[in-house]
């Protein structure tokens, strides 16, 4: 009973419409039709009122809708005394709030799953007894059990043997994944069925779910230009269907006819379909790991023409590892990478990354040390046990250091250089892979419409060249500081442009790109909050998957549209000719709504999980190494 009185008083107006209905239908079997006529009358028109000066807000923001023609259609049938079809249009128009509702609600189903599942409680280990607490009171450090089925709370470590989780609803992929002793937990990963033992790396704010959280949010609420591309077509269409009632009129002097014309020139899926579209082509993206923060990103991704990579994280695997140690003047191997990795520790790039887990692989005891200041993308100085130390590229440290020297690179290796207390001290060498799919994804791209790609690369020019080079990059940018990457893509002519990162010193330049995308998976928070689009698993062939849901959501809402528009001009010239009552063509319009928004609804996709795009099949070949 309350459920059915909530729905109810949901939608008060089509509940009031219904009741008019039902008084009137008794009205008219008792021999009452003109009461009818009249209480049939006056709500319609009092309902036309009130839309009216819905629609006079609407025209005084800027924005011209086609409920004019309805609020006409309401007026010009009660007008010629055929109230049933007002009655009928005015259930129509209420009704569309509550069939948009629930074929929005389904497209949202994929995009809404997180926040539905957000965990609330987590078990903390406390001495010998397990306690339930919320998941905003655990602290770093703190230990954790995960019971079976249930989500992973916060971002942490495995302290147990083993595990297997369901990450399927951060990254899309469907087959559980099995983690070891020490391996990183992802917060919202669905434990298997075992219990296992964790420690707390981050606070629930702080967490990769949370942060997911914040960007469904964001993109459950987002109020695209749905109806500009609507309007697009919404003024033409008002002026032919005025154009054909007046020309029934006048063709057969009968005055009614002009109200039978507008009754079927009321299509909702100008109104209703194009979000539901919207709606769904972003829940399809979530479905796959992708999350399109706006629908207004959709737009601009299905008419993208250029795409600007970073390089490493991006279009290489990230994870440089230690190729060779150049060291001179006394100075050992291992001492050189110790420094280092003790002046990087506290930076957030992949390069820092990599030489510390080279140090602790090493055995290398990694210290505190003082007065770290970092100079982003050039380098980093520090003092180490009383010895300030300078790490970063060549030009960086000849400026500390004027004996330094170049060593030589192999093709795709990259040197990382140290001084210490002003003398040069060596040179550390790095390779990093090129991504598997790098090169697949940019064909995917090119068949997609994206006529020119970008490389903006903080790394020497030898080294990003040869990168490109293997990919089929023509346009290379290497060196680059974050303003330069501004720069470039501000300078791009073929728009829209689409930058894809995935590190700190991205965020600047996935601001200013008209489509920003954020490698979420290991990219940095403000990455992804720059960013329009957040890839939550760490494939870059999601990106093409991300233009093509763009594409696809626009071509259907598109269809839709157009399905509406046929259908009723097709209605409309029948009316024109005196063949459709007022009556049957209100009942036509609705069966064209549905049709349309069911349409619109295949924007959702088939369902199926993400695959490498099979189309597309380029010669197999080898591994690349490169920086």
């Amino acid at each position: 009973m309350n459920a059915l009185w909530a729905r109810l008083t949901r939608y008060p107006i089509i509940t009031i419409t219904v009741v008019i209905g039902i008084i009137g239908v008794a009205l008219a079997l008792t021999g009452e039709e003109l009461a009818a006529r009249w209480t049939i009358s006056i709500f319609a028109l009092v309902i036309a009122g009130i839309e009216s000066i819905a629609m006079v807000r609407s025209l005084l923001r800027g924005s011209f809708g086609i409920d004019v023609l309805a609020v006409t259609a309401i007026i010009a049938t009660v007008l010629v005394g055929e109230y049933w079809a007002s009655l009928i249009i005015v259930l129509m128009f209420s009704g569309g709030e509550a069939l948009e509702d629930y074929a929005a609600g389904r497209a949202k189903h994929e995009l809404t799953a997180l926040l539905d599942r957000s965990p609330q409680f987590a078990h903390r280990q406390q001495g010998n007894e397990t306690v339930e607490v919320p998941v905003g009171e655990l602290e770093v450090m703190d230990t954790v059990v995960v019971k079976p089925g249930e989500l992973v709370p916060v971002d942490g470590t495995l302290l147990s043997e083993v595990a297997t989780l369901d990450e399927s609803s951060l990254t899309g992929e469907s087959l559980p994944v099995e983690r070891v002793r020490g391996d990183i937990l992802i917060s919202g990963s669905v434990n298997g069925a075992l219990a296992l033992a964790m420690t707390v790396t981050a606070k629930a704010e702080d967490s990769q779910y949370q942060r997911i959280v914040a960007l469904v949010a964001e993109a459950a609420e987002s109020k695209a230009p749905f109806v500009r591309l609507a309007d697009r077509y919404a003024v033409p269409f008002t002026i032919v269907a005025y154009i054909m009632a007046a020309a029934g009129w006048i063709f057969s002097g009968d005055p009614a006819r002009f109200a039978e014309v507008l009754v079927v020139a009321t299509p909702c899926p100008l109104i209703i379909a194009t979000p539901v579209a919207f709606i769904a082509g972003m829940s399809r993206a979530a479905r796959h790991g992708i999350i399109i923060k706006n629908g207004g990103t959709l737009e601009k991704l299905a008419r993208v023409k250029t795409v600007a990579f970073d390089k490493t994280g991006t279009l290489t695997q990230g994870q440089p590892e230690l190729s060779a140690i150049h060291a001179v003047d006394g100075v050992t191997q291992d001492e050189l990478l110790r420094l280092a990795a003790i002046a990087e520790q506290y930076s957030a790039h992949t390069l820092a990354q990599s030489l510390v887990s080279s140090a602790h692989f090493r055995g290398l005891k990694i210290v505190p040390c003082n007065d770290v200041v970092e100079t982003t993308a050039h380098g980093l100085t520090a003092t180490i046990d009383g010895k300030v130390v300078v790490v970063g590229k060549f030009g960086f440290i000849l400026d500390a250091a004027p004996n330094a020297e170049r060593v030589q690179l192999e093709a795709g290796e990259l040197a990382i250089y140290v001084s210490i207390d002003g003398v040069y001290a060596g040179a550390i060498i790095l390779r990093d892979e090129v991504r598997l799919d790098a090169a697949e994804t940019l064909t995917w791209l090119r068949h997609l419409g994206v006529r020119r790609t970008l490389m903006l690369t903080g790394d020497a020019k030898a080294t990003a060249e040869h990168v490109a080079a293997g990919l089929g990059v023509t346009d290379v940018r290497a060196e680059c500081l974050p303003i330069d990457k501004v720069r470039a893509v501000e300078a791009v002519t073929e728009r829209p442009v689409m930058m894809v990162g995935d590190g700190v010193n991205d965020a600047p330049v996935l601001a200013v790109a008209d489509v920003g995308v954020a490698m979420g998976a290991r990219g940095s928070t403000a990455a992804s909050e720059s960013a329009d689009v957040v890839i939550m698993k760490d494939d870059l062939a999601r990106v093409a998957r991300a233009v093509q849901v763009g594409q696809d959501t626009i071509r259907i809402a598109l269809q839709s549209i157009w399905l509406g528009i046929v259908l009723s001009l097709g209605l409309m010239v029948a009316a024109v000719f005196g063949l459709i009552p007022a009556v049957v063509g209100a009942a036509f319009q609705e069966i064209i709504d549905l049709l349309t928004i069911l349409n619109a609804l295949r924007a959702l996709g088939n369902g199926r999980s993400p695959e490498v795009h099979r189309s597309i099949s380029p010669p197999t070949r080898q591994s690349q190494i490169v920086p």
